[in-house]
């Protein structure tokens, strides 16, 4: 049965990306993929867009698939309905992604544990941000972008 990973793994692991991959970034500032990325690049943290269609979001040229990302990013965050994980996960696989949150709403326990059994570390159904709010990395600003 999946586990999210404790507080202090929540708080290590907002201490040691840098880069966020956001699946389903809009463009649109009313929309909580705009709000939470918006915040994260704030303080610091890099935001690559990924979202069809779109050509640059929030200053940052946007990608249509994670596979087009140049690099690995260190998180790739989702904010995508539930029955999308299971092929963002064998994307992420691909890639080589070690760091998978799935966004408050996105729950998809066997995608989860797919990912997690091939070395991924997964945050399902909470939100980046509130998350970082609640447990900030242990040295304030400690991304750099």
């Amino acid at each position: 049965m999946f586990a999210n990973p404790s507080a202090e793994e929540i708080r290590a692991l907002l201490g040691e990306i840098k880069t966020i991959a956001v699946l389903g970034l809009s463009d649109n500032p009313e929309r909580p993929s705009f709000r939470v990325a918006q915040a994260m690049q704030a303080l610091g943290y890099r935001i690559i867009p990924v979202r069809p269609g779109q050509r640059e979001v929030l200053g940052a040229p946007a990608f249509a698939t994670l596979a087009e990302v140049p690099g690995v990013p260190d998180l790739v965050d989702v904010f995508r309905a539930a029955e999308h994980i299971p092929g963002i996960v064998d994307e992420c696989i691909a890639k080589g992604v070690k760091r998978l949150w799935l966004q408050e709403g996105v729950v998809n326990e066997a995608a989860a544990e797919q990912a997690h059994a091939a070395g991924i570390t997964v945050v399902m159904d909470r939100c980046l941000w509130k998350e970082y709010q609640a447990n900030p990395p242990a040295a304030p600003g400690a991304p750099s972008a």
